[in-house]
């Protein structure tokens, strides 16, 4: 903690130096569109009263109970929601039309001896309660009394995640929608369906990995074994992220990138083999039939499984001989979907897909994806709404080093880069009322690579901070530079209850010093340490009993890894995450001694130490592999990461059987 206000104090300092002496801005992400100071500070209460309209609405109600919520979660305090007049010190939330022309996100919040929130909106109202409790997090002795009159500059400020190539659980999702709110992000896109590239599985379709992540009784077998979405959990969790001002748009992606479906039913696939096995036939009635009860059974209903206003249909990078067929069968699912009430959207690739036939595209939104496939400027031009995913500058794919980002350019984006400009020449008006804004993406193009959870979370999270602030203030590199503006962003937390980088400031004991832990295979302890984040060490010392190791026993564990012991009977150390097993082969723990173990990690390796000398490291694994189609050898990397879990240590049923003592964390 104490280096953690170390460096936001320097932080703060080093960007008030910017402003003028009167007119000193609050350092929150995204930056405040406006801010008139005032002179002195308003000093939150322990205890206090978050204070609605006796008209407010439900939702209103709804946004104070999760910022009640989030007060008590980051800070300890405990704030009732009440209906009446504000008094001193109170939080005051309203509605109002006062700021309106400002848009339906726009919000007021004056800080003076209580701190007053007006917003035309429910969804203006909580964008100011995030803004509060940044506020509060980077100014612990009083928030600077002020107003602020902010607002975004762009409608759509969104990401999109792959979870068809890579399973991620719904706790993860929740987490990402809570995240995206801290920060004002408003639009989760989630690609369910798609399949790994051929050349990476023997060039073989039928041993290719696919998978479908919703739970579906029209098709029983469809839904992907191991990671997948009931329809119940589905439509709650789009109904979890319109709380925290976040529209989720499903897609399932077809009629390319299709595999999961023709590996189910292969009289699906298209013909000509050639095309690849992961194309629906675009000639086939059994292929719109299956579609039109596929999305039927996600569309249908009073209370239908897609919640939100929108939902994406694919229609992307078909074999480039189809483009007449592929447009017939964009216009059928675009007038398909519409007909469920639902706002279509789709890839942008019309201008390599050519044909005859008219694809109206005022019926839909474009997600520009590719300048060559379509641009942004050419969707606008032929009168469609178009959001700017532009793969040069937007596309993260973890552990991949040939071609986009594993990591954005954060700096090069934060400085440089135009929302409103795919490629350099090409830029258009960003106030065109059919340029709705920006996505980023995370693609999990190479299936079973290694890369966890965690290790994605650990790409998208910086991206986050930095499209958010220029989605929503613009650029503002030259009040802020980006030096600056990253030293802010390396001392934000997550969001409230999120910390999937388990951060750790300087050393921490996550036992107490000497103190032994006996584990006897069947016992389990809660540390308050939940696990160690890039960069990291952790060190223990760790004594075997002689007899009775369970196989792989569980020595460490959270909620997404387990570090084992006695590795399938060999005494090895090993660790488990998102159904992957990495081994450190070079060791095996001797049985009653005291073995002194320390385990460093980054997001390329992981590291075994033994009585403080190096073991092992497992570092990132590259391999060829034969791509048939191009005949040419490609690059394939295996990721070996550990965010260490330090959540519990031992296991009710599979633990480890020894002493455990001197459990230290360290963060880089």
């Amino acid at each position: 903690m104490k280096k953690r206000l170390m460096l936001l104090l320097a932080c703060i300092v080093s960007m008030m130096a910017v402003a003028t002496a009167q007119e000193a801005v609050p350092q929150v992400i995204p930056a405040l569109q406006s801010w008139k100071a005032k002179k002195g500070t308003l000093v939150m209460s322990q205890q206090g009263r978050i204070v609605l309209d006796e008209s407010a609405p439900a939702e209103l109600k709804d946004a104070a109970g999760l910022l009640a919520a989030d007060l008590e979660e980051m800070f300890g305090y405990k704030y009732e929601v009440v209906q009446g007049k504000p008094s001193k010190n109170d939080v005051y939330i309203t509605l109002s039309d006062k700021d309106k022309e400002h848009g339906n996100e726009a919000y007021r919040m004056t800080i003076d001896k209580q701190v007053k929130i007006a917003a035309p909106t429910v969804t203006g109202a909580f964008w100011g309660t995030r803004t509060l409790l940044q506020m509060m997090y980077n100014q612990p002795d009083g928030l600077q009394k002020g107003e602020t009159l902010d607002y975004p500059e762009y409608r759509n400020r969104g990401f999109m995640l792959d979870v068809g190539r890579k399973f991620f659980t719904l706790d993860y999702l929740k987490k990402t929608v809570k995240t995206m709110a801290f920060y004002k992000m408003n639009l989760l896109q989630i690609h369910l369906n798609d399949n790994a590239f051929v050349e990476d599985f023997d060039n073989d379709w039928n041993k290719t990995y696919s998978a479908f992540r919703l739970e579906s009784e029209t098709f029983p077998g469809l839904t992907a074994l191991d990671g997948s979405y009931s329809k119940d959990e589905f439509r709650d969790f789009q109904k979890m992220a319109m709380r925290y001002g976040i529209t989720v748009v499903p897609e399932i992606d077809v009629p390319a990138h299709s595999l999961a479906f023709t590996q189910f039913n292969p009289t699906l696939a298209a013909d000509k083999k050639e095309y690849g096995m992961d194309h629906l036939d675009l000639y086939k009635k059994e292929v719109y039939e299956f579609l039109d009860a596929l999305f039927a059974e996600y569309l249908s209903g009073d209370d239908p499984v897609f919640v939100g206003p929108y939902v994406n249909i694919g229609t992307d990078e078909y074999d480039l001989n189809e483009g007449e067929q592929f447009r017939v069968f964009s216009n059928y699912y675009i007038d398909y979907i519409t007909k469920f009430g639902k706002r279509p959207r789709i890839w942008g690739s019309l201008n390599m897909m050519k044909g005859k036939t008219e694809v109206d595209l005022t019926k839909c939104d474009v997600n520009a994806w590719n300048f060559g496939w379509m641009g942004a400027d050419t969707v606008l031009k032929q009168g469609g709404t178009a959001i700017n995913l532009c793969d040069q500058h937007l596309y993260i794919v973890p552990g991949v080093h040939s071609y986009y980002h594993d990591f954005l350019d954060i700096e090069w984006l934060y400085e440089k880069w135009k929302p409103n400009q795919m490629e350099q020449g090409n830029e258009w008006d960003k106030d065109n009322p059919r340029f709705l804004g920006v996505m980023f993406a995370l693609w999990n193009d190479h299936a079973k690579n290694g890369i966890s959870q965690q290790d994605a979370y650990y790409r998208t999270f910086p991206a986050m901070q930095v499209v958010s602030e220029r989605l929503w203030k613009g650029n503002n590199s030259v009040n802020v530079p980006y030096k600056q503006f990253e030293a802010l962003c390396n001392v934000m937390p997550e969001a409230p209850g999120v910390n999937v980088l388990a951060r750790i400031d300087g050393t921490v004991n996550v036992t107490e010093p000497g103190k032994v832990v006996k584990l006897d295979g069947k016992t389990a302890c809660s540390t308050e340490v939940a696990a160690a984040g890039y960069p990291y060490s952790v060190e223990f010392e760790i004594r075997a009993d002689k007899e009775g190791q369970t196989r792989s026993a569980i020595l460490f564990q959270d909620d997404y890894s387990k570090f084992l012991t006695n590795w399938g009977g060999t005494g090895k150390l090993a660790f488990e995450r998102d159904g992957y097993v990495n081994v450190f082969h070079a060791y095996s723990l001797p049985a009653e001694t005291w073995v002194k173990v320390r385990i460093e990690g980054d997001h390329e390796s992981t590291s075994l130490y033994i009585n403080d000398k190096l073991v092992e490291r497992l570092d990132i694994i590259e391999n060829d592999v034969y791509n048939k189609r191009w005949d040419r050898i490609d690059p394939f990397w295996y990721y070996q990461t550990l965010v260490f879990p330090l959540q519990q240590i031992g296991d009710e049923h599979i633990g480890f059987k020894g002493q455990v003592r001197n459990v230290v964390a360290t963060g880089k």
